[in-house]
């Protein structure tokens, strides 16, 4: 059963994880990056390094360098590798959790728009499992050796998580996450108004070999992972639309990027160029708005609404549903205001 203890939300987007970041010092002579960071970054071998440069993971100011890159005077350097850091272990923080049910076997959390759900990227600190492991003393390790976790959201993502409380809750679980027998509803507001009031978005989800931070559709189906989101209008608000997202897999950054991809891209998603004005007039009335919107909700407008299963323990059908934060309810309120004042 070990290919199941990730479920596909956790196994399929190689997380990276920041170990280190240097400024190199005024005095420092060009020298190659691979040398330069193992005078730096204890145990690492210049392979290790190496390899890192191979996969685009090692970056000087803000863009990936091959191995033999020269590291002048002033350069910020920082090296990415696909595992947690060693001394990053797991601290317990005592970080409130709002809990929307909780038995032996699992619980539901609500979890807030700007919380990390598990360290990496160089957030070691505030995530819901350094919450999680406070108040949960033995929480069942996933394959990742994040404990708990059978999927997660982004972090400006809001919504409903299970967490898993036992080894037999974690393997059920991950199971039928993996099997595609969840369910999760997302409610997303975004750019545009689609043409059709429903339909499914395919294509398989890979990293961007340009920007190691985005993912994207590689719709031939050579590179990523098979995807499919099936999509629910629910209100035409002219420039913008709310819709509902049922995902039928569970792939990184997945309704954004197959959203993006429809040409109907998440409102104020800030990775995918949703926070530029995409859809509207010019007028500096619309635009100063549309900014208002953005400062009323500052984060990519989407919300794991819904969430069903079936409980591990009892095998009875479990649903769960939380209301929109206050952020993306005040934004779909200006929206829906502006749009009754006839613009």
């Amino acid at each position: 059963m070990a290919e199941h203890q990730n479920g596909p939300d956790l196994e399929d987007d190689g997380e990276l994880f920041e170990h280190h970041r240097f400024v190199a010092s005024k005095g420092q002579e060009p020298l190659r990056v691979d040398k330069y960071l193992m005078n730096f970054v204890e145990h690492a071998t210049r392979n290790k390094i190496q390899q890192a440069a191979r996969s685009g993971h090692v970056w000087v100011n803000g863009n990936p360098v091959k191995s033999n890159y020269k590291v002048k005077a002033g350069d910020e350097v920082k090296v990415l590798f696909e595992h947690p850091p060693h001394e990053n272990l797991l601290v317990p923080e005592n970080i409130p959790l709002d809990i929307v049910y909780e038995d032996h076997s699992l619980l539901v959390v609500n979890k807030p728009a700007g919380m990390v759900v598990h360290p990496g990227h160089g957030n070691y600190s505030g995530t819901l499992i350094n919450g999680l492991i406070h108040h949960f003393k033995h929480l069942p390790n996933n394959s990742s050796e994040r404990p708990g976790l059978v999927h997660r959201i982004d972090k400006d993502t809001s919504g409903l998580l299970v967490v898993a409380k036992t080894e037999r809750a974690m393997t059920h679980l991950a199971k039928q996450f993996f099997d595609k027998s969840s369910t999760r509803e997302y409610l997303a507001l975004v750019w545009g108004s689609p043409k059709e009031d429903a339909g499914t978005i395919t294509g398989h989800i890979g990293r961007n070999p340009k920007n190691r931070l985005q993912m994207q559709v590689f719709p031939e189906g050579d590179v990523g992972r098979e995807a499919v989101t099936h999509y629910r209008v629910l209100e035409r608000l002219g420039y913008v639309s709310l819709v509902s997202c049922t995902l039928e897999t569970g792939r990184t950054h997945q309704i954004r990027v197959h959203m993006k991809y429809a040409g109907h891209t998440l409102f104020n998603d800030e990775r995918y160029g949703g926070d530029k004005i995409l859809k509207g007039t010019t007028f500096t009335k619309y635009r100063q708005f549309v900014d208002n919107a953005f400062k009323l909700l500052p984060r990519q407008a989407l919300h794991a609404k819904t969430l069903g299963f079936v409980h591990p323990e009892t095998q009875e059908p479990m649903q769960f549903s939380s209301e929109l934060p206050q952020d993306m309810a005040q934004c779909l309120e200006k929206w829906r205001n502006y749009g009754a004042q006839g613009h």
